[in-house]
């Protein structure tokens, strides 16, 4: 998954669309201060979700649209559209391709889309969990915020490190979890409350219900006297009605005559109406046109003002300009004259420059062929340098193997001058002579091969050295990469160490418990730190442990009191507390008998290791679990004892008496023992890189002693 392209269209400074594209290397943006550069990583920020004004560098969210300049009006919208290639599918999401778009307008509407469908904040915050890609991931490090990296508290490093570790989507899950399940313990204070109160209420409530029985009662009564009282009224109103009939039939008469007569006035009305209506029409014309004469004449009358300011500002001016025009015309009569003088002078300099510059060709050609000639000199110097070089380093070579023969061959030199004289004064003696020539001989040859010998040693050396040489570097090598490996592992096991100190993963109430253990010495520690347990069975021993590998161990129930009591007065929660004086004679399996079938691996106190004062909380946490290898024969063994064993396998199925199986695919993200087993592992490793880096340094600095 890499960034393919960012398109913007009116956020900050970016009035007209613009699409950068990202293609394999490192793509860099480089400008002047003020050019824009930083609006880039804001708008990818902005996409992705920043609600923060304060990180975009605004005022309020409305800042990130362009808001225009004194050439370009302000746009209505900002608009920005980060596209991913999700050919890997890194993302959990069915596309090769994935764009996330942000829209905001000026009314304060803002939408959210993925690959143009609309969505929520919501939905994009989960796609990129655990991608290092977000509005507070590690892929957007602004100014300043390395330096906070480095020198910030390991608490302040954390969402970094679980953003890295790919768990910042559990646990955001399970902070929602959290406050859902707060929600619904409020909740149910409040039912609780009403059921208390309904329950208050049940015999005031009786008593109101006989009332109302007996009011129904009399109620039905009154129901049956209004019915009969209805009917004599009904029986009454009739005979009235009849009556009214009649006055109706002459009250009509009188409205339809009274009703011609008003139309005729109606019509009448209409037409000195509508007389009315054009009075008032022209008299609003006339109106209209009074305004807008006494506007003309107003802008009129300002224009004449303005020309009778500029006429007497133009007379106080014209003196002015009059003695600044005398002025002028000296001084360009003095310049003109000046430029004469300076025309001349122009001439007899040019004759002379054309004159400097003919000779100037002619030895700029001579400087050339010289410059030729020097540089073949230098180039051939060069050589011959080098040539020399090579040979004064190989007759210093020669000399340096030589050398330690020079004092033997002047001694034969010397020896050889006196056999001379000595075969000059004894001619005569052929046969002395001869052999004092083959004596000589013989010296020569041995010292000859003598020499021939050393030179084969000199270069049986050389070779041995260019070993010695090709061997350090190996090691060197190896060093090197046994030293990173080193450091990996160190910063590996100081993160976990990290974690571990701060009892991430645990419950709010464990860790502020566990910030107390300096303060009350007689806090153990939690369960997954008294144990040990081979990595074989780290599943099934946190499976039977479950939510118990967070209790806390003490050393008596007075310590466990006082941390109750400090858990109330803060709010912090629940945790349970195993007091070691308390913890005594925990209870055994009864079917001893079940360790000796098929499967059984053994009973799971006795397959982790731990101190031997904490031999009783370990039994009492898992003494009555029984670890099988497998689930298959598990549910024998289940069914041949009635359901009446705990089991756990290597895979994580626990079975239950009574019958009821959990099983699964196990993903313990907490995975507590395994942690503590990973840090113990990571120590030793460490501990034996630190040696080899070590051994290697020695190894190297006795090598180069050689050499």
């Amino acid at each position: 998954m890499f960034l393919k392209s960012i398109e913007i269209h009116g956020f900050k400074s970016f009035a007209n669309k613009i699409t950068f594209q990202f293609h394999n290397g490192i793509t860099g943006i480089v400008g002047p201060n003020g050019s824009g550069k930083s609006n880039v990583a804001d708008a990818v920020r902005w996409v992705l979700g920043e609600q923060s004004v304060k990180q975009l560098r605004g005022a309020n969210m409305q800042d990130v649209i362009f808001s225009g300049t004194e050439m370009r009006k302000p746009l209505s919208y900002a608009y920005v559209a980060i596209t991913l290639d999700n050919s890997d599918h890194s993302l959990s999401i069915d596309f090769d391709e994935v764009t996330v778009a942000r829209r905001l307008y000026r009314s304060g509407e803002s939408e959210y889309l993925i690959n143009g469908t609309p969505c929520r904040l919501r939905d994009i915050n989960e796609l990129f969990y655990d991608t290092g890609i977000g509005k507070e991931g590690y892929s957007i490090i602004g100014q300043g915020q390395i330096d906070q990296i480095l020198s910030g508290r390991p608490e302040e490093r954390r969402e970094l490190f679980d953003e890295a570790a790919g768990i910042v989507k559990f646990k955001r899950r399970k902070a929602t979890a959290q406050k859902k399940l707060e929600n619904e313990r409020n909740n149910l204070v409040r039912v609780n409350d009403i059921l208390a109160e309904l329950e208050r209420q049940i015999g005031p409530l009786g008593r109101q219900s006989e009332k109302a029985k007996e009011y129904l009662r009399h109620k039905e009564a009154l129901k049956t006297l209004d019915v009969n009282a209805f009917l004599l009224e009904h029986k009454r109103l009739k005979a009235g009605l009849e009556d009214l009939n009649a006055k109706l039939e002459v009250a009509t008469y009188d409205l339809e005559d009274v009703t011609g007569k008003f139309n005729g006035v109606k019509d009448e009305y209409d037409r000195v109406q509508e007389a009315i209506s054009a009075l008032e029409e022209s008299i609003e014309e006339a109106r209209k046109s009074l305004s807008e004469s006494g506007l003309v004449r107003s802008k009129l009358e300002n224009q004449i003002e303005l020309l009778k300011e500029q006429i007497r500002s133009a007379k106080e001016s014209e003196g002015h300009f009059t003695e600044r025009k005398t002025d002028l015309e000296a001084d360009i009569a003095k310049r003109q004259k000046e430029k004469d003088d300076i025309l001349n002078d122009k001439q007899d300099v040019d004759a002379q420059a054309a004159e400097i510059d003919k000779v100037a060709a002619e030895r700029q050609d001579a400087l050339n062929q010289v410059q030729t000639a020097i540089t073949e000199l230098n180039e051939r110097i060069e050589r011959c340098q080098k040539v020399i070089i090579d040979e004064l380093n190989n007759r210093a070579t020669i000399k340096s193997k030589l050398s330690r023969y020079d004092s033997m061959m002047e001694q034969i030199e010397i020896r050889k001058a006196e056999l001379n004289s000595r075969l000059l004064r004894a001619k005569s003696d052929e046969e002395a002579r001869e052999d004092t020539i083959h004596q000589l001989e013989e010296v020569f040859q041995r010292v000859s091969d003598e020499l021939k010998e050393m030179n084969d040693r000199s270069k049986e050396t050389e070779t041995e050295i260019t070993s010695l040489r090709e061997q350090i570097t190996a090691e060197d090598n190896e060093l090197r990469a046994t030293q990173q490996k080193y450091h990996q592992e160190n910063s590996r096991l100081q993160a976990l160490s990290d974690i571990a100190e701060q009892y991430e993963g645990y419950g709010q109430s464990v860790k502020k418990v566990m910030e107390q253990k300096d303060s009350h010495p007689g806090i153990v520690g939690v369960v997954a730190d008294i144990i040990k347990v081979d990595k074989k069975y780290e599943t099934a021993i946190e499976t039977a442990l479950g939510g118990n590998v967070q209790n806390i161990v003490t050393k008596d129930e007075k310590t466990a009191k006082e941390l109750i009591a400090f858990l109330k007065e803060g709010r912090h929660g629940r945790a349970t507390f195993l007091p070691l004086d308390s913890v005594k004679n925990p209870q055994k399996l009864k079917a001893m008998d079940v360790l000796d079938e098929k499967g059984v691996l053994g009973l799971a106190h006795e397959l982790v290791e731990c101190a031997p004062e904490y031999a009783d909380v370990a039994e009492s946490l898992l003494g009555r679990f029984v670890v099988v290898d497998n689930v298959d024969n598990a549910t024998k063994i289940a069914r041949k004892y009635h359901f009446t064993i705990r089991m756990v396998t290597l895979g994580g199925e626990l079975l239950m008496p009574g019958g009821a199986i959990s099983g699964g695919a196990f993903k313990n993200n907490s995975n507590f023992l395994g942690k503590r087993r990973e840090i113990a592992d990571l120590k030793k490793d460490v501990d034996k890189l630190a040696k080899e880096v070590s051994e290697k340094q020695k190894m190297k600095v006795e090598a180069e002693k050689i050499t």
